[in-house]
Formats: C-alpha cells, sequence, structure tokens
C-alpha cells in the first residue's frame, strides 16, 4: 500500500544534505531536496521534499510534496501530498491537498486537508453549509 521511498527520478534533485551535515538558518531552493541530516529554522522548495529515517529537523516547511521517515518539529504545509511513512515522527500542522499515514508513523499537531478535485466542496463552502 504505501511506498518505502518515491520513484521519481533523481534529475530534478537539486540538494542533498548528507547524514553527517547540520543546517542553522533558513533554507530555500527550487529543485526536490533530501534530508539526511540536521535541519534548523525555515526549510521552503517549490519542488519536492524528501526526508529520510534518521534525519532531523526543527524548522517550517514549505513543499509541492513532502514524503517523510525521519523526524519533524515544525508545521508542514504542500501544496499536493505529504506521506508519512511507520517510521516519521512529527510533532506540529500538516497542510495538504492528500495526507497518506503509514500505521506505525506518529503525529501531534492538527491535520488539515484542502480540496483540491472538481466537484469537492471548498473549507469556506463546507463552513458556510453549516450555518
Amino acid at each position: 500500500m504505501f511506498k518505502k521511498e518515491p520513484t521519481k527520478s533523481n534529475k530534478n534533485i537539486e540538494t542533498i544534505i548528507g547524514p553527517s551535515v547540520k543546517v542553522d538558518g533558513d533554507f530555500h531552493g527550487d529543485g526536490d531536496v533530501i534530508v539526511e541530516g540536521i535541519v534548523t529554522g525555515n526549510l521552503k522548495t517549490k519542488n519536492d521534499l524528501k526526508v529520510m529515517e534518521g534525519a532531523k529537523i526543527q524548522a517550517e516547511i514549505e513543499a509541492k510534496n513532502a514524503f517523510v521517515a525521519g523526524e519533524i518539529l515544525g508545521n508542514i504545509t504542500v501544496k499536493e501530498n505529504i506521506d508519512l511513512t511507520a517510521s516519521a515522527k512529527v510533532k506540529g500542522d500538516l497542510t495538504a491537498n492528500l495526507i497518506s499515514i503509514e500505521r506505525g508513523a506518529i503525529v501531534n499537531g492538527k491535520l488539515t486537508m484542502q480540496a483540491s478535485q472538481p466537484g469537492l466542496p471548498s473549507k469556506a463552502s463546507a463552513e458556510n453549509k453549516e450555518e
């Protein structure tokens, strides 16, 4: 049901933060980002973020898609999908169009799914129906 790692080609990978690397501060990129080390600050990419098992991030995160197998302390906002594997540990709010959580993942925070498909009510129209 869940893939252990995305099967996307490596041609869009712009940055790899290796397991022995620690980044303090804001990190902004346009391409795919793979984190295997430690990041503290803000992390933004216009493309995909992959947080590998053993990685630790303490940051506000923005990406197109996110694959999480490591630990994150901070809010995650993605435009499309968030996939959390069984080894993922997240303390923060998740916002995405689709959120997939594998059995065993730990999430402490609010989950918000935004309507992205035609025919699904938007958050605003759903709130208006309740009144």
